[in-house]
């Protein structure tokens, strides 16, 4: 499933995505996870999120500090979420019950 690449999704269309993707926080008009995970698994998740983010056609924001693994999802212009961004953390979600396993 891909989602749509448009810019100023409806605000009830990201309420009800946060609300399923539990974990995901809005940070101005940026999409915030922090995750934690060890460094083997830090390395195999951050492959999976390329691989998504590759198809998607977006560049996510990850560090990794403290045994923690930060994402930001959103534009750099400051533009607003996109549903292909919100796709991109639904896929994140899942690479990372499948590295870490369900917590």
């Amino acid at each position: 499933m891909r989602g749509r690449k448009t810019r100023g999704a409806r605000p009830d269309y990201l309420s009800d995505a946060l609300a399923v993707l539990g974990g995901w926080t809005r940070d101005g008009v940026q999409l915030k996870r922090v995750l934690t995970c060890d460094d083997s698994q830090h390395a195999a998740l951050t492959e999976r999120i390329k691989v998504a983010a590759d198809t998607l056609r977006l560049r996510p924001r990850i560090q990794r500090a403290d045994g923690h693994t930060q994402i930001l999802l959103g534009a750099s212009d400051g533009g607003a979420i996109t549903d292909g961004e919100v796709t991109l953390a639904a896929r994140i979600e899942d690479a990372y019950r499948t590295v870490v396993g369900p917590r």
